[in-house]
């Protein structure tokens, strides 16, 4: 396992990114959401350097996969905490890395299961591509394409960092 990117440098990337789009789209008072394990990190300290001070969310959306069924449940299942009411709110939903679409789309459905809110904007730390649903975060830290036998993984909480693993090693 090797260090890939700065973490500090791809949080100054979203945290400019979050400013524009909630600057861009008149945006004053949203709300975090961050999907589990590392969305919730991050948003943790975006909430911080936005200065948020409402508490943010956390999803566990393990029975909203749509792969569910046939892998099972992870045993480390938390039910998920909103502490404000999603209606009408303007939502910042966080993950550290998008590839496929799918975990966002069950993130959504979640969220939606709880109310219908304003609007959605999703920032993620990573994109990796390889989109199997038509789903595109407002706001990447950075954009990679990796090798088929590597992958990304975010590491924490405490020092977030972020690392490139090898498949097989």
């Amino acid at each position: 396992m090797t260090a890939l990117l700065d973490i500090n440098q791809l949080l100054d990337e979203m945290e400019a990114g979050l400013r524009q789009v909630l600057e861009h789209r008149g945006i004053e008072a949203p709300v975090l959401i961050g999907i589990r394990t590392g969305g919730v990190w991050l948003a943790d300290v975006l909430s911080k350097r936005l200065g948020i001070e409402e508490s943010f969310g956390e999803l566990d959306i393990s029975f909203y996969r749509d792969d569910f069924s046939r892998i099972g449940l992870n045993p480390r299942v938390k039910p998920s905490s909103l502490p404000f009411d999603t209606e009408d709110r303007d939502i910042i939903l966080i993950d550290d890395v998008i590839m496929s679409g799918r975990t966002i789309r069950a993130a959504m459905n979640e969220i939606f299961d709880y109310g219908r809110p304003a609007s959605i904007i999703l920032a993620t730390l990573i994109d990796l591509g390889a989109r199997e649903l038509p789903i595109q975060p407002d706001v990447a830290g950075r954009v990679l394409a990796l090798e088929s036998h590597q992958r990304v993984k975010l590491r924490g909480p405490d020092p977030l960092r972020i690392e490139l693993q090898e498949a097989g090693r």
